[in-house]
């Protein structure tokens, strides 16, 4: 009986969810009005090799971006290291670490940091167009604090809070935000899964400092003031995902999941996402091998695509499992953004048991 009435419950809110979030999602009309973008982009190279397609099966740390309701399928203590070097060649670091942990046979909680580096630029004046006067270090990070929790063996949700700042030499935003998601299980095998996600929901931000004020001469009175301009304010790019994923179980140490998933954006086009993950091991070592798609409308035309990335993305890791089922392991991937090159994400897991 409880187990059905978490099940209505949980159907009304995504229902919900979905029925108040159509109001906003997919109006092109919008695109490059929010902010704070850097929150829209996959920090982690396991999920990020599927195209972001992930949202329904991806467990653990990685879940905290896709749909936080994953978290839950945390075994013990888990810790990640990426690294990414976003755009290509354009010498922006894009660096995240984090640590889940479970505390009681249900509930998981996660902290995550995400720092993006855009290197030292040489500052410049109206006086000093050439600089030769010091640099400044433009930064977007993004404090993670997620918590998850399985209601019923079918049924996982979870709840993550973001602090987001943005700051270049002279300037500062901060906000906060929030995501919320649940996954469905089914199948004999447990090989059909579903999710639902919301993303990137909080108040708008704005950006403050000294580099607003102007000092002002008043030349018939010879006197000088302070003159502070107000910075418009700028929303978040909130989006809802649905997503889903079936396991081919071919054998105990080989399986083929399938991935596919629906992103409808507030201020970008909203697109489709497929994916696909090979994993087979030999008891000692775990392999895995994947690929996706990322589509969108004009993705496939140069003159039209508005999307640095141009939709491929592959990858690959590697587990090596201890005695005790203890596992660490390496991780790449690679999206392709056109001009820019290719984005390499790598880096390492520590999965404990």
């Amino acid at each position: 009986m409880k187990s059905s009435i978490l099940n209505i419950k949980s159907l009304i809110a995504a229902g919900a969810v979905i029925y108040s979030f159509g109001v906003i999602a997919g109006n092109e009309d919008r695109v490059g009005s929010a902010g704070a973008s850097h929150m829209l982009i996959n920090p982690w190279a396991r999920s990020a090799a599927i195209g972001d397609a992930g949202g329904a099966h991806v467990n653990g740390l990685e879940a905290t971006f896709h749909n936080i309701a994953g978290l839950a399928f945390t075994d013990k203590t888990q810790i990640k290291f990426n690294y990414s070097n976003w755009m290509g060649s354009a010498g922006i670091a894009f660096n995240s670490a984090g640590i889940a942990l479970r505390v009681s046979e249900s509930d998981v909680i996660a902290v995550s940091v995400q720092s993006m580096n855009f290197g030292d630029i040489p500052i410049t004046t109206v006086a000093n167009p050439e600089g030769n006067i010091g640099f400044f270090t433009p930064r977007a990070n993004i404090f993670n604090v997620g918590y998850a929790k399985a209601f019923s063996a079918s049924i996982y949700g979870g709840i993550n809070f973001k602090v987001i700042s943005e700051s270049i030499s002279n300037l500062k935003a901060s906000g906060m935000a929030i995501d919320a998601g649940i996954r469905y299980v089914t199948g004999e095998q447990e090989q059909v899964k579903f999710g639902i996600a919301l993303k990137n929901v909080g108040p708008v931000m704005r950006y403050k400092g000294d580099g607003l004020a102007q000092q002002v001469n008043y030349v018939s009175t010879g006197y000088q003031a302070s003159l502070e301009e107000r910075s418009a304010t700028y929303e978040m790019p909130s989006l809802l995902s649905i997503m889903g994923s079936y396991d081919f179980i071919f054998n105990e140490n080989s399986k083929l999941i399938a991935a596919f998933g629906f992103t409808a954006n507030s201020f970008s086009k909203d697109q489709f996402r497929v994916g696909l993950d090979y994993g087979m091991s030999t008891g000692k070592v775990a392999f895995n091998l994947r690929g996706g798609f990322v589509y969108e409308n004009g993705i496939l035309s140069a003159e039209n695509r508005s999307n640095a990335l141009v939709g491929p993305t592959a990858g690959f890791s590697v587990d090596a499992i201890t005695k005790n089922e203890s596992a660490i392991g390496i991780e790449y991937a690679s999206r392709f953004a056109g001009q820019f090159g290719i984005i390499h994400t790598i880096g390492a897991t520590i999965n404990l048991k």
